[in-house]
């Protein structure tokens, strides 16, 4: 595999918009990047530029679809296409009630052969990758060959990327949050996806917290992790403060402060002056003002004194290799 996944960052609802993909972008060169799930519905009926409009720095950058009728994705593929993202991802993973009366994401699990012909008809309209993000089981549905036979459906249709989040989605009974956290993880099922399918890219995704590569998989998908601590993303050689200066620039080219500074409030986390950072960033009375001067007076609010350090253990430290199942 070429690495293009080694290191990604899920897409995940009113968070990964394109505030937040560029910030993250001033922390990591290469991680993949993707937009919130975009339904098909609005797309075709709603606003257009307001979904898929991003900055260029974005890049590598992806965007999301849920539905579940191929004519209508492959529509909104090639909208996809035309506003210049690298890929186009099909959500088969999402267990919310409002998807289930959709009849698309996690649910579609269940019927393999309408994924692939979705899939089919995306890669027809457009000429970027498709891919697909999904679960390791549906409901009570425990069996690896649930998910295998999925894959093997998906994949005739020309699917190459697969990314698992490594929990089955229960579909009645637990909110979209618990399903992150009650259903077990499942890596060795990952793993095992890997061995059975060799010439595919597999991505593994759910409870990962580091960014560090995974045995036997080919790339990692960070989540929450990457929200609420997002230096866990950076370069080697990054600093706090070049990240800020260069979010100020970008901000004071936003019609909204507060819509920028909301996605930096982790930035600091395990600083000892990361209470004050969130605090000046949260500041109604400032952020009112909408000027984007207050970025960089938390920082040198932070940066300032006697030179506060990260928390042992805290970033900037290369880490180890994590040890799963």
């Amino acid at each position: 595999m070429n690495g293009r996944h080694r290191l990604c960052v899920a897409p995940m609802m009113d968070w990964t918009d394109r505030h937040f993909r560029y910030f993250l972008r001033q922390l990591s060169s290469g991680a993949f990047l993707y937009t919130e799930m975009i339904t098909t519905g609005a797309l075709l009926h709603g606003n257009v530029e307001r979904h898929l409009a991003f900055s260029k720095e974005e890049h590598p950058v992806a965007a999301q679809l849920g539905g579940s009728e191929p004519d209508e994705l492959a529509k909104c593929a090639k909208l996809v296409e035309q506003y210049g993202y690298d890929e186009v991802n099909l959500n088969i993973g999402c267990p919310s009630e409002r998807v289930q009366r959709g009849a698309f994401g996690a649910c579609l699990m269940a019927e393999p052969d309408l994924v692939a012909d979705c899939v089919r008809a995306m890669r027809a309209a457009v000429g970027i990758p498709v891919t697909v993000k999904h679960r390791t089981g549906l409901n009570a549905m425990e069996d690896f060959s649930f998910m295998e036979k999925f894959v093997g459906a998906v994949s005739e249709a020309g699917c190459r990327t697969f990314i698992v989040h490594a929990r089955n989605a229960v579909l009645k009974g637990l909110s979209p949050k618990q399903n992150r956290e009650i259903p077990p993880l499942k890596y060795d099922y990952v793993r095992r996806l890997k061995r059975d399918f060799p010439a595919l890219e597999i991505v593994l995704n759910g409870g990962l917290t580091q960014n560090v590569p995974v045995p036997g998989v080919d790339g990692i998908m960070l989540g929450r992790a990457a929200y609420h601590d997002p230096w866990v993303m950076a370069d080697p050689g990054k600093t706090r403060p070049e990240v800020v200066r260069k979010m100020h620039a970008y901000a004071s080219g936003q019609a909204s402060l507060r819509s920028v500074a909301r996605h930096m409030l982790g930035l600091y986390h395990g600083h000892r002056r990361a209470r004050l950072w969130r605090r000046m960033l949260s500041d109604s009375a400032r952020l009112s003002q909408n000027d984007p001067a207050l970025l960089l007076e938390a920082m040198e609010a932070v940066e300032s004194g006697s030179q506060a350090k990260p928390v042992p253990g805290e970033p900037h430290e290369r880490r180890t290799e994590i040890q799963i199942g």
